[in-house]
């Protein structure tokens, strides 16, 4: 399982050599996938020279790092003041995370929509497969001489009657 350390490192340094320091971690196994930072250190490597690698710059561009570093850079030359650069960042945190919960709800749903499908269609198949054994398993009864068979109806049609007859008394007992 890959795990990465943020880290600030001289350019000469080996990949997994020395650095300076840790500035965060970066999880890629979760969904999402989890970033850890230390912000405003960050933005001050880059504010005194730092060049993120293209992965890091990917990562810190996400989070937001990069656009912070640009407003600063803007409030450093005199075009906008702290606070304008403060609102700024905060209106794009804020619309980062609503679009962040709005992919989480749409991928919710999704899941949702699909085990719903899933479901249906395991119910469809359960049901044709009762209906085969149903019918597989059904034994016609064999035809009874006629005198018989007629005496079964006589009794069906006498207590009929009866059961209809007794319905309608409890019914108005119950009301």
């Amino acid at each position: 399982m890959a795990m990465y350390d943020i880290v600030v490192a001289e350019s000469t340094s080996p990949r997994d050599g020395r650095f300076i320091e840790k500035i965060g971690s970066y999880n890629p196994n979760t969904d999402p996938s989890t970033v850890v930072l230390k912000s405003e250190r960050a933005v001050y490597w880059l504010m005194v020279g730092a060049q993120p690698t293209d992965t890091a710059r990917s990562v810190l561009s996400h989070e937001g790092i990069m656009y912070k570093k640009h407003l600063q850079v803007g409030v450093n030359k005199g075009a906008i003041s702290q606070e304008q650069a403060d609102e700024k960042f905060s209106t794009w945190k804020e619309d980062k995370e609503n679009r962040k919960a709005g992919a989480a709800d749409t991928k919710t749903q999704t899941k949702e929509q699909a085990r719903a499908a899933r479901l249906e269609a395991e119910r469809k198949v359960n049901e044709a497969r009762a209906e085969a054994i149903a019918k597989k398993n059904k034994v016609e009864e064999p035809v009874a001489e006629e005198a018989p068979a007629a005496d079964t109806t006589e009794e069906a049609t006498a207590e009929a009657p009866a059961t209809e007859a007794a319905a309608p008394e409890e019914t108005p007992a119950a009301e």
